[in-house]
Formats: C-alpha cells, sequence, structure tokens
C-alpha cells in the first residue's frame, strides 16, 4: 500500500503526477481516480501543516467522485461510438447518394424562373391542393435563392430558401431527397429550385402558406460546411467582436438584414415627407475647407497642397442655396474624427440636413414635430418594417404631437432636483454652462418619459452659427430632441443671419473668415431668419429597433472603414476606397476666393472654378480618378493590409 500525497495548495492534478510530497496531487478524487482507493491518502490544507490522514467523509466523497467519474466515462464512450457508427452510416448514405444521377427529367415542360415572392396567378399559375384534383391552371416554376434553414424529417428535406428579405419553403421527397447535393446541403448555398407550387396542408406555416415541392435543383454555388460553416463563424449568439470582424456576414442574419430594411424604409420616408413639406433636395460636398462643429473631430488630409476636410456637417452648404431654391435638405455622409468609442459616436454616419428660409424659432420647432410624426407614420405603413420594429422593439410607440418642450434652465433645475441629484461628470450639481452630459441628459429623458424638446442652450456650449435669443443674450435659440431609450436623435436652431453679428461670432472663435467668404456673403445679399437642423439615421433606427441586444449605433454601421473595427466609430483611418470615393465628390467644396479666382478662366462652362458647382465633366473626373489612385497608391500606410478589389 502506496502513500499518496494531496497538497490543497500547491499541488496539482494534471496527468503525471506521482502522488509523492515532491509530486502531490491537488485534489482527494482526483487521486483517487487515477490510483484506486487501496493506497494511504494524506491531505494537506495549508502550507505550514503536516500531512494527516484523510478523514473518512472525505474517502467517502472521493469514492463517490470516482464512481460519477467513471460512469460519464462510460457513457462518453458509448456515446462516441454511436457517432462513430453514425458516422461511418453516414459516410456510407453519402458514398450511395453519389451513385444516384440528379438529372431533369426531360418530359416536364420548361419552368418558368418567377420572384419567391410572386404571388399572381397568370404568373405563377394555380396552388395544387392535392393529387387526385387535375392539374389544369398549374405551371412548372423555378426559383432561386440561398439556403436559410434545411430540416430534414424522415425521408422528406425542408428548405427555407432566402432572396433578401423573403422566403419560400421548398420541399425535396423521394429519390431527389437522397441525392448527394440534397443531403450536403449547406447553409448560405445558392441554389435554383425547379417543381410546383403547393398550398401547404392544414395546419402547417410557411411563408404565404405555399411551399415549392421540387422536381429537380441545381446549385448555383456551395457554402462550405464543417468548422467552417456560416453558423459557426458568425453564430447568432456570438460574442460582439467577432460579430463586428465578420461583418460582411453578420449581415446575412434576419435581424441585421430586417435593421438595413428598415433603415432604407426610413431614408425614403424622410424623401417623402420633405416632398410633402415642399423641400428641395440637394447634394451638398463630401471635401471640405471649413469647419462646422470644431476642428477637434475634423478628418484632415492633402488636397493637392492645400488642407482639406471630410465634411462634418452640410449645412453651411444648405444655406447658401437657400435663397435659390427654398427650403433645402439633404441626406449625406458626415464624418467626425471622435475621439471617444461609445454608443453615441460614430466616425462616419448618414446625416439627414434641412435648412429652412423665413421662420422664427417656434416655426422650427413646429416643422421638426410634424416631420418626426409623418417619417414614423409612412415608416410604419410598409408591414415588412412594421412586423420587424413589433419584433425587435415590441414596446415602440408611434410619436404623437405635441411634444414635451422644456428649456436648458428648467433641465438643470430638474436634474438638481432629484433624489438624489443627478450630478455632472465632475461630481457637482449642475449649474449654468454645464455640458449636460450624456447620461445625465438619457436618464432625465426615460423618467419624463416622453419625447423633449430641450431648447435654449448657452452660447457658450454652443456653434458659432446659432443665433441668440432677443430675450436672453446668454442663449441660443437652440434645440435638442431626445428621446426616451436613445438620447439625442436631432440637434437644431436658428442660424446667426445678421452679417456683423457673425463676423462678431468668427472672432469670438478665432475663425478665419476667408475660408467662410462665400457663407458670409449670404449675410450681405438679402439675408433672412432662417433655421435647420440635423438628424443621425443610425440613432433614429436604433429607437424603432431598440432591444437589448441591438441597442448600439454601431449594429447599424453597414461596412467597416477598415480592418479594425473600432475604426468605423472611434478610428481615424479610412480605407483607400473611402478616401478616393470622398475625393472625387468635390462638386462643391469651399476654397478660398483667392483659389477661385486664380483658376477663373472666362468661360461658359465656369463650373470646375464655382465652389458651388454641381457639374464636374467627365474628362476631369478620369484625370482626378488617375491622381488619386497614384497618389493613394504611394501612401503604404493607407493602403496595408487591405485588398484591391476585382474590376
Amino acid at each position: 500500500m502506496a502513500v499518496i500525497h494531496i497538497d490543497e495548495v500547491q499541488g496539482s492534478d494534471a496527468p503525471g503526477t506521482s502522488g509523492t510530497e515532491s509530486s502531490p496531487f491537488k485534489s482527494l478524487g482526483e487521486a483517487f481516480l487515477a490510483l484506486g482507493s487501496d493506497n494511504e491518502y494524506r491531505v494537506k490544507k495549508k502550507d505550514d501543516e503536516e500531512y494527516k490522514p484523510a478523514a473518512k467523509s472525505a474517502l467517502k466523497k472521493a469514492a463517490a467522485y470516482v464512481e460519477a467519474q467513471q460512469k460519464k466515462r462510460i457513457a462518453a464512450a458509448k456515446r462516441a461510438e454511436k457517432e462513430s457508427q453514425e458516422e461511418a452510416a453516414r459516410e456510407a448514405a453519402l458514398e450511395e447518394a453519389k451513385k444516384i444521377p440528379l438529372v431533369e427529367d426531360p418530359s416536364l415542360p420548361q419552368a418558368i424562373l418567377v420572384n419567391i415572392t410572386e404571388t399572381d396567378p397568370n404568373v405563377v399559375g394555380q396552388l395544387r391542393k392535392s393529387q387526385d384534383e387535375p392539374k389544369e391552371g398549374v405551371r412548372r416554376v423555378r426559383v432561386q435563392g440561398r439556403v436559410h434553414r434545411v430540416a430534414k424529417q424522415g425521408g422528406l428535406i425542408f428548405v427555407t430558401l432566402r432572396r433578401g428579405l423573403d422566403f419560400m419553403q421548398c420541399l425535396l421527397s423521394g429519390t431527389l431527397s437522397k441525392t448527394y447535393g440534397a443531403l450536403t446541403l449547406t447553409r448560405e448555398t445558392s441554389m435554383e429550385i425547379f417543381g410546383e407550387l403547393w398550398e401547404v396542408p392544414a395546419g402547417a406555416r410557411a411563408p404565404l402558406d405555399r411551399e415549392l415541392r421540387a422536381d429537380f435543383f441545381r446549385i448555383i454555388a456551395k457554402a462550405p460546411g464543417g468548422l467552417d460553416a456560416f453558423t459557426n463563424r458568425v453564430p447568432v449568439d456570438g460574442d460582439t467582436q467577432t460579430l463586428l470582424d465578420l461583418r460582411h456576414l453578420t449581415l446575412r442574419h434576419d435581424k441585421p438584414s430586417a435593421i438595413l430594411f428598415v433603415r432604407d424604409i426610413l431614408e425614403s420616408a424622410f424623401h417623402k415627407a420633405y416632398k410633402e413639406m415642399k423641400c428641395t433636395k440637394v447634394s451638398p460636398p463630401a471635401l471640405v475647407q471649413t469647419q462646422v462643429e470644431g476642428g477637434a473631430t475634423l478628418f484632415k488630409f492633402d488636397y493637392y497642397g492645400e488642407t482639406a476636410y471630410l465634411t462634418q456637417s452640410s449645412q453651411l452648404y444648405l444655406e447658401t442655396v437657400l435663397p435659390s431654391l427654398g427650403d433645402v435638405y439633404c441626406i449625406e455622409k458626415s464624418f467626425r474624427a471622435e475621439k471617444s468609442l461609445t454608443r453615441r459616436h460614430l466616425s462616419e454616419y448618414t446625416h439627414i440636413e434641412a435648412e429652412l428660409d423665413f421662420i422664427t424659432f417656434e416655426d422650427l420647432l413646429d416643422h421638426l414635430e410634424r416631420l418626426i410624426c409623418r417619417v414614423m407614420e409612412i415608416v410604419l405603413e410598409n408591414p415588412v418594417a412594421t412586423k420587424a420594429v413589433q419584433q425587435y422593439n415590441p414596446e415602440f410607440k408611434k410619436p404623437t404631437q405635441p411634444f414635451k418642450r422644456m428649456r436648458y434652465t428648467e433641465a438643470i433645475e430638474w436634474l438638481n432636483t432629484q433624489e438624489p441629484p443627478i450630478l455632472n461628470e465632475e461630481g457637482n450639481p449642475h449649474v449654468f454652462g454645464d455640458d449636460i452630459a450624456e447620461a445625465a441628459e438619457r436618464k432625465m429623458t426615460d423618467e419624463i418619459g416622453c419625447i423633449i424638446m430641450l431648447t435654449h442652450f448657452p452660447a457658450e456650449i454652443k456653434s458659432f452659427y446659432m443665433q441668440r435669443a432677443a430675450d436672453d443674450s446668454r442663449v441660443t435659440e437652440s434645440v435638442d430632441v431626445l428621446v426616451p431609450g436613445v438620447g439625442e436623435v436631432v440637434g437644431g436652431s436658428m442660424r446667426t443671419w445678421d452679417h456683423e453679428e457673425l463676423l462678431s461670432a468668427y472672432k469670438r472663435e478665432g475663425i478665419d473668415p476667408s475660408s467662410y467668404y462665400w457663407y458670409t456673403d449670404q449675410r450681405k445679399y438679402g439675408s433672412t431668419p432662417h433655421g435647420g437642423y440635423g438628424i443621425g439615421a443610425e440613432r433614429s433606427v436604433s429607437k424603432e429597433e431598440h432591444e437589448p441586444t441591438f441597442d448600439n449605433q454601431e449594429d447599424l454601421v453597414l461596412v467597416m472603414m477598415a480592418p479594425s473595427t473600432s475604426a468605423a466609430y472611434g478610428g481615424e483611418t479610412l480605407s483607400i476606397w473611402e478616401i478616393l470615393e470622398m475625393r472625387l465628390r468635390v462638386v462643391m467644396c469651399g476654397r478660398s476666393r483667392e483659389a477661385v479666382e486664380e483658376n477663373r478662366k472666362p468661360s461658359s462652362r465656369d463650373q470646375a472654378s464655382n465652389p458651388l458647382s454641381m457639374i464636374i465633366c467627365r474628362k476631369k473626373v478620369q484625370n482626378c480618378l488617375g491622381k488619386e489612385i497614384t497618389k493613394l497608391q504611394e501612401s503604404p500606410e493607407v493602403v496595408k493590409n487591405l485588398p484591391v478589389p476585382e474590376g
């Protein structure tokens, strides 16, 4: 009988442990499991103790542990043997399946290619109900899509085919379900299925209450299975970083695709609402030489020897076309070199902006109420969008007028009178002049429980172009629209429209007015009271699709800017193709007056030297494209590790 040592502090249960004083086990159970019960077991619980004989109760527990582990090993061995037999049977079946030819019956009528959502009987024919009824009016069709789900039931294989957001249930039976292609179908495989459309049996459910009973199928491109299968690479419940790194695949899951669809409907709704309000759409530049929201968040780069930036906002350019077009709007990309990696900050986002002429501040607030309510109304008129909203945010309520209006000073008072008070970022009660932090703002909005139009912010924390209030020069005629569960979704204000006041604002903020000559000119030639706002599309969608597992703007970003996913919402690196695209959109860049005059030539086609030009001739674009590609190829820090797309 050997003496086996267990040191519960310094011991180890790793393979190769002998149980001597120099190589003790860590646990009595593992020692029993490795060496059996016919030994003397001595245990040390602390470093400063001597080894002592194991207690009878401890020996009893160790014996029970060994018995349980042995049962598990036996069960695991049986399971492994069964799996091995099943795998062998599967391999044998697959080998047999390879012998079954997959050939289209030439005696069948030619199949008509239809969309999986097509329901017109004149196109898809009549739905079959039973084998006994005549086939009059029944047509043979073929549909194309990607495999979304595969379910095997007896000798039947149910395939859910996906085309975008639409689905069709297809049934493979008989010899067809025994073919190699059918038995090895994988998620995301693209395929074409031929057959007749049937009503689904009573009690069964399928998209549009029908299914395609296949007589033939063709694999277009097979997706991998095994460890490289789609659901293994991007599982629905996978960790966030993996899903972001593989965003190009994650987008194929139900929720991301539905949300992208809702986003499309949302943008369409804005277009429709703006047209109803007689607003004209324009396309301002993405490449500028001016700042709107402060220089700290500008993406800067060299533009043929001059400094240029990716636009933070199209507001200034929208203001320049008010005299020529009246009320205007745009839906364009904006860029902010944000240093904060938060749900509120994206480096690239879709910016919905509008400018309205001949209005008061009250007019601006009324307009925002009408716009938001009308847009949501249009979105919810779409049944697919409504279903997605209800599925991912069942508590969503359509906004109704009027919205609660609250002044900044009232918000400060509200925050300070809570029990306990909601403090500022320094841990002190809020005072006039504080920029209310996101957390405090969201807390207030969620507690009040309705949409809030927070107005009249101090001039010191707002941009230079905002009009000061007539009744209190300390504050601006500005507004943030706050939504429960999301926070700020709209920021707007009346614009400084007096020429001298604007020049004073430049001086106060230390801004060189020479780059803004075109903006300043608007105040010289028939200036008017006007105002506008910006809406983040990502935040708007997050309100509709809000839920704990889909709560961040990052989830709404279609494609990452660089191989590192963090660059999309906090980094400063754009891909070569995005920089190239942005550089080519130089149609209204605010250049200095000297640069404009230097390039000006007396010509009827003088668009190239006009900072408000909407036109670049084809040859100029081609030349620019060639120069930009050459320039970017010479910038290894930009193109490093980035694949070049074919074509």
